[in-house]
Order: C-alpha cells, then sequence, then structure tokens
C-alpha cells in the first residue's frame, strides 16, 4: 500500500514535470522527513512548476511569494488592522498561513524579511503583536535563489541556512528531456488536469512510516561520523550543527521509505549527506561558496569509513 502510494505521488508529478526523478525523490524525502528544501537554480527550470505539481498532487494548499527588496515582515505572516466597520482589530492572515510556501528568491528580501520565516520553519507557528497562530500540518517551504545574478540580493545567513533540510538544484534537461517539454507543454497546461493522488491523512501516515524506519547502530555511527568529520577538517571553518545531525537521521529514513525499504542502506547516505549537509559548512577558502563546500563533502564521504553489515533489523 505505502509503496503503491509514493509510486503514484512520483508517476502524479511525471505528467507535468519532464524528468528529474532524482530532484522529486528529494523534495518527498523532505516532505516526509517535516523539513524544507533550498533549491538554487536559474530561473526558468521549474521550480514553481515542480512545487506546484508536488501541491495538487497531495492536495494541499499552496501559497507563493515573491521576495522583493521592499517586502515586510507582515506581507508574509499577515497583520493585525482595525476594521471601522466592526469597530475592533481584525487579523489577516499572510501567505505563510498555507501548506506548501513557494518562497520564490528568498535572497531578495531584507535580512529582516528573511527572518520571519525562521519561527515558521522551525516551529511551525507565527508570532504577531504577542499572539501566536500555530500552523496546519504540514507545513512545508521550498525556497528558491538565483545562483549567478547576485546584484541586490542578501545572502542567506547561517541560521537561515540551517533551517532548510536540504538545499538541491534541479538543472538542465538534456536534449530528448526538452524535446518532451515542448510537446507537453506546446499545446496547453497539464498542470491544469492535475489532480490529487493523496490526501492529506494519507501523506500524514507516511511520516509517522517514516519515523519507524529501521537504522542499524552502525550507519548511527556513520553518520555521526561524516557529521563530526566537518568540524575537524582544516579546509572548514564551521562544521555542521547537531541539527544538520538530526537532519541527516531523519532524511535518510524517509528517503528508504521512498526507495521501498523498511530499513535504511549506505546508499541513502550517500545520497543525501552533501544536500543535507553541504550548504551548513563555512569553508576557509571561499566563505561559504556552496560549490566547494558539496566538493569537500564529497570527498569526506568516500574518506570516512563505511562498514559492511547487513542493515536489515534482526539479521
Amino acid at each position: 500500500m505505502t509503496n503503491t502510494l509514493i509510486q503514484s505521488i512520483k508517476e502524479n508529478i511525471s505528467r507535468v514535470i519532464v524528468g528529474r526523478p532524482d530532484t522529486v525523490d528529494l523534495l518527498l524525502t523532505a516532505l516526509l522527513a517535516d523539513g524544507h528544501v533550498l533549491l538554487e537554480d536559474v530561473p526558468g527550470t521549474g521550480k514553481t512548476m515542480t512545487a506546484k505539481a508536488l501541491a495538487r498532487s497531495l492536495d494541499l494548499e499552496f501559497s507563493r511569494i515573491q521576495f522583493t527588496p521592499d517586502l515586510l515582515p507582515s506581507d508574509v505572516t499577515g497583520l493585525n488592522y482595525f476594521d471601522q466597520k466592526e469597530s475592533r482589530f481584525v487579523f489577516r492572515r499572510g501567505p505563510v498561513f498555507t501548506h506548501i510556501l513557494l518562497a520564490d528568491e528568498i535572497n531578495r528580501a531584507t535580512p529582516r524579511t528573511q527572518s520571519s520565516l525562521l519561527e515558521a520553519m522551525e516551529e511551525r507557528q507565527v508570532t504577531i503583536d504577542g499572539d501566536t497562530c500555530v500552523l496546519e500540518p504540514p507545513f512545508f517551504v521550498i525556497a528558491t535563489q538565483n545562483p549567478v545574478e547576485t546584484a541586490g540580493t542578501y545572502p542567506l545567513p547561517e541560521a537561515q541556512l540551517d533551517r532548510f533540510l536540504m538545499e538541491i538544484s534541479m538543472g538542465y534537461p538534456d536534449k530528448p528531456e526538452e524535446l518532451a517539454i515542448l510537446d507537453r507543454f506546446g499545446c496547453g497546461d497539464p498542470l491544469k488536469e492535475l489532480g490529487p493522488v493523496c490526501r492529506i491523512g494519507d501523506l500524514m501516515d507516511l511520516r509517522q512510516k517514516a519515523l519507524r524506519i529501521y537504522v542499524h547502530p552502525l550507519l548511527k555511527d556513520y553518520m555521526v561520523d561524516l557529521v563530526q568529520a566537518t568540524r575537524k577538517d582544516n579546509r572548514i571553518l564551521n562544521g555542521a550543527s547537531p541539527r544538520g545531525t538530526l537532519s541527516l537521521y531523519r532524511a535518510v529514513r524517509a528517503h528508504a521509505l521512498i526507495q521501498g525499504r523498511d530499513y535504511v542502506v549506505p546508499e541513502d547516505i550517500k545520497t543525501l549527506a552533501v544536500p543535507v549537509l553541504a550548504h551548513r559548512l563555512t569553508t576557509a577558502r571561499t566563505f561559504g561558496l556552496q560549490s566547494s563546500a558539496r566538493e569537500i563533502m564529497s570527498q569526506l564521504l568516500s574518506a570516512v569509513p563505511l562498514p559492511t553489515e547487513d542493515w536489515r533489523q534482526g539479521v
């Protein structure tokens, strides 16, 4: 039942998104692990379309915020305004009150506006004028930023980056995929015809199943060794925090579930270590340039010894 449901979600999204099965797997992994994703890519690669297809496939509410330098925190969270007709203050909910939030070009907003998402992403709540409003689960942020155009942008601080479970990139399609895009979107918009294949209750059940995925003690030890290695490497100024360790632990279990297993294998860790940990590192040579951090993380994956074992429970 679980494998069938996950496969149905993937196939439904593939009706709109050409190729990119790895990206879809990572997005579903982050969603089931109750995390958030930072998509770093050039415009026009399908980031918004992918987020909308995911929301429609899961029957989730979707909101999009275009981050600009003049965007205010209240434009994100909402505000209390005085209703003259009713002679009282009324709360107007912001776009953050949704299930899937696309924070488009998040690095174009000022640090003050960027920080308005911190509480929502970490604690799943928003505090406005001293009143706390809980966000309805699931709450999933997909933030984008353009790695090429940096004029007029405000780099995300380490505290903000650490709130993202993973950073990924969709990349350009190859020639067959681009030809398929022309055929698929040349005569219409398949997104308009996309319907849900999973309900919120089913999604929350999948999250609970991900928490029950078995992780062998030796694999836990291996993940901790990986994180510890980021703190000892002299090319790294700041290694991954304990939040990074927990994020990797949550992610590998969700990824195993998506792959149809009830236990984690080393390939889950190798697939997720770079997208989950690299953006949390500050490198000495380039002061946080993520391409360098990814290279170092890949090298650490090869350097840290991986034990050989049968990873199934009770074996």
